[in-house]
C-alpha cells in the first residue's frame, strides 16, 4: 500500500500544502463518508414513493457500474489525486469519450442514486457540495493534463467535462474559430 501511495504522489508535505491537489481528495473523500451516514429523521422526505426509491436503485447501480468501467478504462494511468501521473498516456477511449471525468460522473451518478433511494434531504445537501468539489478538482486536473498532453485543449473543446449539459459540470473550451 506504501507504494501505490508513493507512485500516486501521497507525502505527508502534500497533506499540508496542498502539493498535488491532496486537500481536493480529501473534501471529496470526507463527502462520500457522509454520505454513507443514514439520514436523520428530520432529513428524510416521508412517505417517499417507491418508484423514486426503484429509480434510486437502478442510478446507484449505474453510477456503480460506470466506476468499474472508468477504473478499467484508466488502468495503470489511475491515481486519486487530481495531479495526473507523470508521463501517463491521455486516455480517451471508453467511458472517456463519454465524457472527460467519469468516474467523477459515476460518483454523482451514485449519490444521486442514494439520495433518491433514501429520500433523504441531507444527501441531496451532500450530492450539491460533491458536485462543487468534484468540478473543483477537474479544473485542477485540467491544468495539469493540459501542461502535460496540449493536444488535450481538442478533447475539451469537444466533450463535455463531468455531466453534459448541466452548467457548472459541463464547461468546454471553444473551439477554433
Amino acid at each position: 500500500m506504501a507504494a501505490l501511495l508513493r507512485r500516486w504522489g501521497f507525502t505527508a508535505g502534500g497533506l499540508v500544502s496542498n502539493r498535488h491537489g491532496e486537500w481536493w481528495l480529501l473534501a471529496q473523500l470526507l463527502l462520500i463518508a457522509a454520505m454513507a451516514v443514514p439520514p436523520s429523521a428530520i432529513a428524510r422526505l416521508q412517505p417517499w414513493p417507491w418508484p423514486l426509491r426503484l429509480l434510486g436503485a437502478i442510478t446507484l447501480v449505474v453510477g456503480g457500474l460506470l466506476a468499474f468501467q472508468s477504473f478499467r478504462d484508466l488502468g495503470a494511468s489511475l491515481t486519486p489525486l487530481p495531479d495526473p501521473m507523470p508521463g501517463a498516456p491521455l486516455v480517451t477511449g471508453g467511458a472517456y469519450c463519454r465524457c472527460r471525468h467519469p468516474l467523477y460522473q459515476a460518483l454523482l451518478l451514485a449519490g444521486l442514486g442514494l439520495m433518491l433511494l433514501l429520500g433523504s434531504l441531507q444527501h441531496l445537501l451532500l450530492l450539491g457540495l460533491l458536485a462543487v468539489v468534484l468540478a473543483g478538482k477537474a479544473h485542477r486536473e485540467e491544468r495539469q493534463l493540459l501542461q502535460q498532453h496540449p493536444a488535450y485543449s481538442d478533447l475539451m473543446a469537444s466533450t463535455a467535462a463531468i455531466i453534459p449539459g448541466v452548467p457548472g459540470l459541463d464547461w468546454r473550451l471553444p473551439g477554433p474559430p
